[in-house]
């Protein structure tokens, strides 16, 4: 059988083979003998900021005996959430997630801790310790697969959140688990919930998905609009606290979800009726300045759609208005800029319209665009996407105008991209885009080419484990 070593004896060893009295050790960690003598000889357990004094007391770097202090005072002992909460906060702080898994799997067998780790996964995740606070939320939800409670849904929730990266095959999973938790959320949580799914569906181009969990979130705000103003004064304090957004975004929001998903799949004059709806504002019955933001947002997003919806449909004579409409909002940090030169592209590609121009206008923007770290779901799912279709796009518009430098710029771009964003269907198509203009190629961007393929496929060699026989 063996024997689990313990932290009083590695202690009592060093302070033997370093020939010092325990007033000696207690003086160097900061501890009186008292407390020294007691941890020695196992009359005393200890607290983990005792363990980090004695840690580097002993010259050991931090966290070195946190694996013990699961075995000596966790696994097989009645859980004392007093020692183990500033435990896992120091875990978490040192980036010990393994020990994180290891405290979580011996606690969990009983449902009274989960409110507790519950509580601590929040205040991980509202400190940007995001990998640990998943590892308590997946500890809590597991316990409680079995509940149908509210928590349970909020774990999926965060967990939601955190999962969803630039890997798009994962997130259809990620997102497919949390859509069937969306409706044990609470009322108002259940709003921004659909908001983000709708924006992570949108990222992945399901577009039937979007307008299904559009449709809901429009008709779920309705009905919380309509009590908002029957009951004032409780509900507006509450929907004030708990949403990111005034009540009424979300029924715009969802008709601007519905207009884009008609865009993508070509019907414009229904995506110019849903436009047209979330132009018209003037139910809205709140007057307070972020009110009136949201609302010239939604004004100005009318506009730049409504002329983009006619463009698509064919009517090339907007084109030049839509420009000026760009050009009057590129002055601002627009997140929405990457999407109206976009829409340019589909134009200009579907139409044969020459906007080298337009291009050389907005070429500093395109080429400075970089993607900023964000908690929102849309900033962090459609946009990097919508950047990818955009290098795309401009590849195509360059290699069948002849301009080869640029095309083949813009296509290495969506290449790597759509590499990141695992999405299969573009990054093919971009394969077949470069071996359809190989010939055009110049040496060096032929062997950057071919350079990149072998890297993706060394990567997924590494990732699914298939046999790698070169040598």
């Amino acid at each position: 059988m063996k024997h689990t070593p313990t932290i009083r004896a590695e202690l009592d060893r060093y302070i033997q083979q370093e020939g010092m009295s325990l007033t000696q050790f207690g003086n160097i960690a900061g501890m009186n003998r008292g407390i020294v003598s007691a941890i020695v000889t196992g009359n005393k357990t200890m607290s983990v900021n005792q363990l980090d004094l004695i840690t580097e007391a002993m010259g050991l770097p931090e966290g070195h005996f946190y694996d013990l202090f699961v075995e000596n005072y966790i696994i097989d002992h009645p859980p004392n959430m007093r020692r183990i909460e500033p435990f896992l906060y120091r875990c978490a702080e040192l980036d010990k997630l393994g020990v994180i898994r290891r405290v979580v799997g011996a606690i969990m067998d009983n449902l009274l801790y989960s409110p507790k780790l519950f509580e601590i996964a929040e205040e991980l995740l509202e400190q940007g310790r995001h990998a640990a606070a998943l590892l308590l939320y997946e500890g809590v939800a597991e316990a409680e697969k079995y509940q149908h409670s509210e928590r349970l849904a909020v774990c999926q929730y965060r967990i939601f959140t955190i999962q969803i990266g630039d890997d798009q095959s994962r997130n259809i999973g990620t997102a497919a688990v949390f859509e069937a938790f969306v409706e044990r959320l609470d009322e108002l949580d259940q709003l921004d919930a659909l908001k983000d799914l709708a924006n992570v569906y949108r990222s992945l181009r399901k577009w039937d998905k979007v307008e299904d969990v559009a449709r809901t979130m429009r008709a779920k705000a309705e009905i919380q609009y309509t009590l908002e103003h029957q009951q004032q004064s409780r509900i507006r304090v509450e929907s004030s606290k708990k949403l990111s957004r005034p009540l009424f975004v979300y029924i715009a929001y969802a008709d601007l979800l519905c207009s884009g998903s008609c865009e993508a799949k070509g019907d414009y004059h229904q995506a110019l009726q849903y436009t047209y709806s979330y132009a018209n504002l003037d139910w809205v019955k709140e007057t307070d300045e972020d009110t009136r933001h949201w609302i010239s947002l939604f004004k100005s997003w009318a506009e730049g759609n409504t002329y983009i919806y006619k463009l698509l449909s064919g009517d090339v004579s907007v084109l030049n208005d839509y420009v000026q409409y760009i050009i009057a909002s590129s002055d601002k940090v627009d997140k929405e800029m990457i999407v109206k030169l976009l829409n340019v592209m589909f134009a200009a590609n579907q139409y044969k319209l020459d906007v080298s121009d337009i291009i050389k206008r907005f070429e500093t923007i395109i080429a400075s665009f970089v993607q900023q770290p964000s908690t929102d779901m849309y900033t962090k799912q459609v946009i990097p996407e919508q950047y990818a279709r955009l290098s795309y796009e401009l590849a195509y518009y360059y290699l069948h105008k002849g301009s080869y430098e640029d095309g083949f710029k813009y296509l290495m771009y969506s290449l790597e991209s759509y590499h990141t964003l695992n999405n299969e269907t573009y990054y093919l198509n971009s394969v077949g885009m470069f071996e359809h203009f190989r010939t055009h190629a110049i040496p060096e961007t032929k062997e950057k080419y071919s350079k990149f393929i072998e890297k993706v496929w060394l990567d997924n060699v590494k990732k699914n484990g298939t046999a790698n026989h070169c040598s």
